[in-house]
C-alpha cells in the first residue's frame, strides 16, 4: 500500500504562505528530492529575502539566511568550502534572483559552480506588497504600475532561463510550473536532475518555477493557476534552455 507522507526533508509546521501560493508545492518537491536521493544529511539551503526569507523553518537541512539577492555568492562560499561533501542549494524568488541578485546569479551561472538554483517566478514582489518586478509582464498591473507596465518606462521583463542560455558555463536550466498535477510531476522531474547533476559534479543548474501569487495578483488561488496558463506561460515558455550534457544549447532548447 502506498502511503502520502509528509517527507522527511520537510519539518512538520505550518506554511506562512497565503492561499493558494504555490511555495508549498515547491517546497514539497524539493523536500521529496533530498529523500529519495538520500542527501538530507549533507545538505544546505541557502534561503532568500522574499516571500520565502523562512525557509529555514521548513526544511530539515542546514540552511544558511543570506543578505537580499546574495543566495548565489554564499552557496559558492559554502560549497567550495567542502565540494566533495555537501550539496547546496538556494531557494529564490525573482526580485531577489533577478533584480537585486542577477549580478550573482550571471556570474554564479558564468562560473559553472556546482550549485542547484531553485527560482521562483510569480512576476511581482510578493512580501512587500505587491510592486512590479523585473518579471512583470507588459501591461500587469502592480502596486507600482497601476496602468499596467510599460516597456517603454521600465523596459521588457528579465527571461532568466533565455539569458543565462547564452553563457557557456551553466550546466542545465529548465522552465516549469506547478499549476496541475502534470506540470507538478515534470517540475519534480527537473529539480531533480538539478540535484543530481550537482552529485554528479557537473555544476550549475537552474530550475525557474512559474508560480502564483493570488493576493498580490488580485485574484483567487484558482483564477491565479488559470492565469499560469493564459499569460505566464505564452511570455515564459516552458522547457529545456540548456542541458550540456545531453547536448541542448542555448537556442537549440524547448
Amino acid at each position: 500500500m502506498i502511503v502520502f507522507e509528509r517527507p522527511h526533508a520537510l519539518i512538520d509546521v505550518p506554511f506562512h504562505y497565503c492561499p493558494g501560493c504555490t511555495h508549498g508545492i515547491v517546497h514539497r518537491l524539493v523536500a521529496e528530492c533530498i529523500d529519495e536521493l538520500g542527501i538530507e544529511g549533507k545538505t544546505v539551503g541557502i534561503a532568500p529575502v522574499g516571500c520565502s526569507v523562512m525557509a529555514y523553518d521548513y526544511f530539515n537541512c542546514d540552511m544558511i539566511e543570506a543578505a537580499h539577492g546574495r543566495a548565489p555568492a554564499v552557496a559558492t562560499g559554502v560549497k567550495r568550502s567542502d565540494p566533495d561533501n555537501l550539496i547546496v542549494f538556494t531557494y529564490q524568488g525573482d526580485g531577489d534572483l533577478a533584480s537585486i541578485g542577477t549580478a550573482e546569479t550571471v556570474h554564479a551561472a558564468a562560473r559553472n559552480e556546482n550549485i542547484t538554483v531553485i527560482f521562483i517566478n510569480n512576476a511581482i514582489y510578493g512580501m512587500t506588497g505587491g510592486q512590479m518586478a523585473p518579471t512583470s509582464l507588459p501591461g500587469q498591473v502592480t502596486q507600482t504600475s497601476p496602468y499596467g507596465r510599460d516597456p517603454k518606462l521600465c523596459g521588457y521583463p528579465v527571461k532568466v532561463c533565455e539569458m543565462l542560455s547564452e553563457l557557456e558555463g551553466p550546466e542545465y536550466l529548465e522552465r516549469v510550473t506547478v499549476n496541475s498535477v502534470a506540470n507538478v510531476r515534470k517540475a519534480k522531474k527537473a529539480i531533480k536532475k538539478a540535484f543530481q547533476n550537482q552529485i554528479d559534479g557537473k555544476g550549475f543548474s537552474l530550475v525557474e518555477v512559474i508560480s502564483s501569487c493570488p493576493t498580490n495578483w488580485g485574484m483567487t488561488p484558482k483564477e491565479a493557476l488559470e492565469w499560469i496558463d493564459t499569460h505566464m506561460i505564452p511570455y515564459y515558455p516552458l522547457g529545456v534552455y540548456k542541458d550540456r550534457s545531453a547536448g541542448i544549447l542555448g537556442k537549440e532548447a524547448k
